[in-house]
C-alpha cells in the first residue's frame, strides 16, 4: 500500500445552485490536502461575473459551447447533448491530468449526469455521487425510481405514506412538476440519478446527519452515504479553513455596498429579506400579490428581483418604494445579508442552498416554495425543524397577499414568532458543531479523504 495525494476531480450540474455546495466541499478537501480540480462547461465559465477561488478550474464541453441551456432548446435536448459530448470531454481532461503530478483518482458527480460513472469505471477511477439536495428529497426521488410512489399524486387530499419518514405527508409536501412545460421529463432525470448508484463507491449528501436522523439512517441501508453539509463558506460556521467567506464563483453580479449599506441603517431584527434564488421563474400575478403583501405587512425589506423579473412587478411600485421603507436589488450577497444582524425573517422559495443557509445562520423563514424540491424542503421547515411558516396557495396556486401578510407577522411580530427563533438558534448551533472538528460532518469528511490517499 502507498499513501500520496489524493486528487479528486468534481463536476457539477452547470448551474449556480448546484456548482456552490460542490464548490465548497471542494475547498474543505483541498484544506484537508487534497489536489482539486472542478470541470465545469465553457459556456458557464465565459458567463461567471465572478470567480474568486484558489480550486483549479478546467473547461469541458456540453456541446452548447455558445448557449448552454438556453441553445438547446429543451432539457432533454441539454441533457442528451452533454451526455454524448460530456463524455469524450472529460475523457480527454481525465488523460490529460494523467499526465500531471498528480493523476486523478477519484470523480464527484452531480447525479444529474449519472453517465458521469461509466466514465469513471472507464478509466479505472472510484466515484462518489454528490446529491446537492437534501436526503428526504432524495428518499422519495428513490421511491419513485422504484415504483413505489407516483408523482403526481393521483389525488390530491391522500395521504403519502414513505418509507424512512416518521410521518405520512401531503400530496402538497411532495416535489412539484405540475404545470411546467418540461415537468415530466425534468422528473424522469431526477429519478434517474438512482439509476446507476449502485456502481458508485460512496454517496454524498449536502446535509448534516442530525438533521434527517430517521431517514439517513434508513437511506444508509440501501448505499454507503456519507452527510458532509452544510457546504457553506466556513466563516459562517467552524472558521475552518481561515478566510472562507464567499463560494467564489457567481453568475450574477452582487450589488454588495447597496445592500450592507442600507441594511446598516435598520434596527436589529427588523428587515424581511425576500429572494427567490438564481432560477426561480415567478408568475407577474403572484409577482403582484408578493409586492402588496410585503408593502401590507409594514416591515422594512430587502428584495432580490434578478432583473429578468423586474418588468413583473407593479406599475410604479418602485417609484413609489422609499428608502427607509424598502430596497429592490438585482442580486446580494446572500450570506452576508442573512448574517446581518438587522435581518428578522427570510421570506423564500425554499430551494435547498438557500433553505441550508438560513439553517446555518438561524435565520427563521416564510416558505413560499414554487416547484421541484421547495415543497418537501418547506415541509421540513414548518414541521419537523419547526424554524418558519408556510405561505399557503390558493386553488389557482398563488400565495395571495393577505396570506403572505400574515405569515409574516406571525413570524416578526407573534408570541409563535419567538418559538421559531429559539429553534432557528438551536439548528444553528448544530450546523457549526457538525463541520467542527469531531463533528458528524467533519468525521464523514476525513473518512472519505483518509480512503482516498490510501490507494494500493
Amino acid at each position: 500500500m502507498t499513501t500520496h495525494k489524493a486528487h479528486c476531480l468534481i463536476l457539477p450540474y452547470p448551474y449556480q445552485g448546484h456548482i456552490n455546495p460542490m464548490l465548497q466541499f471542494s475547498k474543505r478537501l483541498q484544506s484537508k490536502h487534497v489536489e482539486i480540480t472542478i470541470a465545469t462547461t465553457k459556456y458557464l465559465l465565459k458567463n461567471v461575473k465572478e470567480l474568486t477561488t484558489s480550486v483549479s478550474i478546467e473547461a469541458i464541453s456540453d456541446g452548447y459551447d455558445d448557449g448552454g441551456r438556453d441553445q438547446a432548446g429543451s432539457f432533454v435536448a441539454y441533457v442528451t447533448r452533454f451526455k454524448e459530448v460530456g463524455s469524450d470531454t472529460l475523457s480527454q481532461l481525465i488523460q490529460k491530468l494523467a499526465n500531471s503530478e498528480c493523476p486523478v483518482n477519484c470523480i464527484v458527480y452531480d447525479p444529474f449526469l449519472s453517465w458521469v460513472v461509466e466514465v469513471a469505471r472507464k478509466f479505472g477511477l472510484v466515484s462518489a455521487a454528490f446529491f446537492t439536495q437534501n436526503c428526504a428529497v432524495d428518499n422519495i426521488y428513490y421511491h419513485v425510481h422504484k415504483g413505489v410512489i407516483k408523482l403526481p399524486p393521483t389525488q390530491n387530499d391522500e395521504k403519502i405514506l414513505i418509507p424512512g419518514f416518521s410521518c405520512p405527508i401531503e400530496a402538497s409536501d411532495v416535489p412539484n412538476y405540475v404545470m411546467k412545460i418540461e415537468g415530466p421529463k425534468i422528473l424522469e432525470v431526477m429519478v434517474n440519478q438512482f439509476s446507476n448508484l449502485d456502481k458508485v463507491d460512496w454517496v454524498l449528501i449536502n446535509s448534516f446527519y442530525e438533521l434527517e436522523k430517521e431517514i439517513i439512517d434508513w437511506m444508509s441501508k440501501l448505499y454507503p452515504i456519507k452527510t458532509i453539509g452544510p457546504t457553506i463558506p466556513s466563516m459562517y460556521l467552524d472558521k475552518r479553513p481561515h478566510d472562507d467567506k464567499e463560494y467564489g464563483l457567481s453568475i450574477f453580479k452582487p450589488m454588495t455596498n447597496e445592500c450592507l449599506n442600507w441594511l446598516n441603517h435598520q434596527p436589529i431584527s427588523s428587515v424581511l429579506y425576500v429572494s427567490f434564488g438564481s432560477f426561480a421563474i415567478v408568475e407577474a400575478e403572484q409577482m403582484e400579490e408578493l409586492a402588496w403583501g410585503l408593502k401590507n405587512s409594514n416591515n422594512n425589506f430587502l428584495w432580490v428581483v434578478r432583473s429578468t423579473e423586474e418588468s413583473k412587478l407593479p406599475k410604479n411600485f418602485l417609484e413609489e418604494l422609499t428608502i427607509e421603507k424598502g430596497l429592490v436589488v438585482s442580486w446580494c450577497p446572500q450570506l452576508q445579508v442573512l448574517e446581518h444582524e438587522s435581518i428578522g425573517c427570510f421570506l423564500t422559495h425554499c430551494g435547498w442552498n438557500s433553505t441550508l443557509e438560513a439553517i446555518s445562520l438561524g435565520v427563521p423563514m416564510v416558505a413560499m416554495p414554487q416547484w421541484t424540491d421547495q415543497p418537501t424542503n418547506a415541509k421540513f421547515v414548518k414541521d419537523v425543524w419547526e424554524m418558519g411558516v408556510r405561505a399557503k396557495q390558493d386553488e389557482k396556486g398563488i400565495v395571495r397577499r393577505e396570506a403572505i401578510e400574515e405569515c409574516i407577522k406571525l413570524v416578526m411580530e407573534e408570541e409563535k414568532g419567538k418559538l421559531i427563533r429559539e429553534n432557528a438558534n438551536k439548528w444553528k448551533e448544530l450546523a457549526r458543531n457538525v463541520v467542527d472538528e469531531g463533528g458528524s460532518s467533519d468525521k464523514n469528511i476525513e473518512e472519505f479523504v483518509s480512503k482516498l490517499v490510501t490507494i494500493s
